[in-house]
């Protein structure tokens, strides 16, 4: 369970940064950049040689990479409502795509968009919302000034053949006519938005559906990674269809993705507003190596998975001038960070059912976080509905995997139990349980705790 920072600690942190950022730049603007299904190792500040990310890159390397940044869920919707809301989405039931696709977040849990608007921002959503399509659950149902995008899971990125415009896409509530690649079109979204009349600072929340399947990429990026489209290649099935060069056409979404991050960041500076805004990139999950291509090496597991390779994500944020440069840090973050951190850059008290921690003391001093516990629960498979979880604290993780379904009905026998040092052992490769029964004991005691302050599982009635 998260440990909460008392508000003596945040008020001094608040004065500090209050002295620091409003005096010297005033109230930062706020951008948080989201990829989607991105792997771990697909960006070059985690070490990715065949794709260049020089913009994505950057952020890093004038801020903080975090090497150890962890998402609450290995799936689109249930991770971005964690992050959007602050909380864990196993405290309000919506642990999994289909719940949310279903029933949209309940409308009593106030969002990024509430906390930052009543922080005195004009606030924008550009891309993929994936947080309900019914009434009540829009962007500007939810705090956002303005929206840019499509409101469910997946979209095109180019008009189907034989149709003028990309099904779905909405400027407010109307919808656009859409024709050019949807990568390039959220990119000038966010430019337009951010380019407006500074009457007061901006919350941007650009959620770009890139590298998310479809795989589709502009022909001038393919051409760029035909080198990658080797005779050996090992085909995948994506939609359908027979993919020949995953590799390839993932590099070109991803590049695709990067220079569109580049313009954006370069549209701050030509607003002189480059040091002036707080800017956060992560992804959504890791990446569904079985699907596009992707690289989450050396963690194990991908999307879907409570192993490293589903939830640790590529995680750096910059604050030019106030947050110093080339830093890398290894003490675990969560996605639940980026509210009450950008909450305390604006000069305001974070509020208690908050359950993140405030990085910038961190992140501009070295103070270390409270000791706290990670956890995630998620179905896995999604579609059988058996429960897998992991909670980490320190080096330390436990991880449960409940037995697979078999055919004709669920598997008999106890789930099975992995106690990992991720110091040691990134890989999850060694269980360590008969070593160190007490620290599994531990965990799993602490876990115990947890799950008990939880709702049940939702799908455990779908068996």
């Amino acid at each position: 369970m998260k440990m909460k920072t008392s508000i003596a600690f945040y008020l001094c942190s608040l004065a500090l940064l209050s002295f620091k950022s409003e005096a010297a730049f005033g109230k930062p603007n706020v951008l948080v950049i989201l990829a989607d299904d991105m792997g771990y190792s697909d960006v070059g500040f985690n070490g990715c040689k065949d794709i260049p990310t020089p913009h994505i890159d950057s952020i890093a390397a004038n801020g903080a990479k975090f090497s150890a940044g962890y998402v609450t869920a290995p799936q689109c919707a249930p991770s971005r409502a964690g992050l959007l809301s602050g909380r864990p989405q196993n405290r309000f039931g919506r642990e999994e795509n289909g719940i949310i696709d279903e029933k949209g977040i309940p409308q009593n849990i106030r969002m990024f968009g509430d906390y930052m608007h009543d922080a005195g921002y004009r606030t924008g959503a550009v891309g993929k919302w994936h947080q309900g399509a019914m009434p009540g659950c829009h962007p500007l149902d939810r705090g956002f000034d303005w929206f840019y995008g499509f409101l469910p899971g997946a979209s095109f990125y180019h008009p189907k053949p034989n149709k003028k415009t990309i099904p779905g896409i909405l400027e407010n509530r109307t919808p656009q006519t859409v024709t050019r690649y949807l990568t390039n079109v959220f990119g000038d979204a966010a430019v337009r938005f951010i380019g407006e009349k500074p009457d007061k600072p901006f919350f941007l929340y650009l959620s770009f559906n890139a590298p998310h399947e479809p795989m589709e990429a502009p022909e001038e990026y393919l051409k760029r990674f035909e080198h990658l489209a080797k005779p050996d290649d090992e085909p995948i099935t994506n939609r359908g269809k027979k993919i020949e060069h995953p590799r390839q056409i993932y590099a070109a979404m991803v590049s695709c993705l990067d220079d569109t991050i580049g313009r954006v960041l370069d549209a701050l500076k030509a607003k002189g507003v480059e040091e002036n805004t707080l800017i956060f990139f992560l992804s959504d999950n890791g990446g569904p190596i079985y699907k596009n291509g992707s690289c989450n090496k050396p963690l194990s597991g991908m999307k879907g998975h409570v192993l490293e390779g589903g939830i640790r994500v590529p995680y750096a944020v910059q604050w030019k001038g106030v947050i110093p440069a080339e830093q890398v840090l290894d003490t675990p973050v969560s996605s639940l960070d980026l509210l009450p951190t950008s909450l305390s850059a604006a000069g305001t008290v974070p509020p208690d059912e908050l359950e993140g921690e405030n990085l910038l003391p961190l992140l501009i001093d070295s103070k270390q976080l409270p000791q706290r516990a990670l956890f995630c629960r998620f179905p896995f498979p999604p579609w059988q509905h058996r429960t897998w979880w992991e909670i980490r604290r320190g080096d330390w993780k436990l991880i449960y995997q409940a037995p697979r379904r078999q055919r004709g009905g669920f598997a008999d026998g106890p789930g099975q139990l992995g106690l990992f040092n991720l110091a040691e052992d990134i890989g999850e490769t060694k269980d360590l349980s008969n070593e160190y029964p007490e620290i599994r004991q531990q965990l799993q005691e602490e876990f115990d705790a947890i799950n008990a302050t939880l709702p049940p599982e939702h799908w455990v009635e779908k068996r």
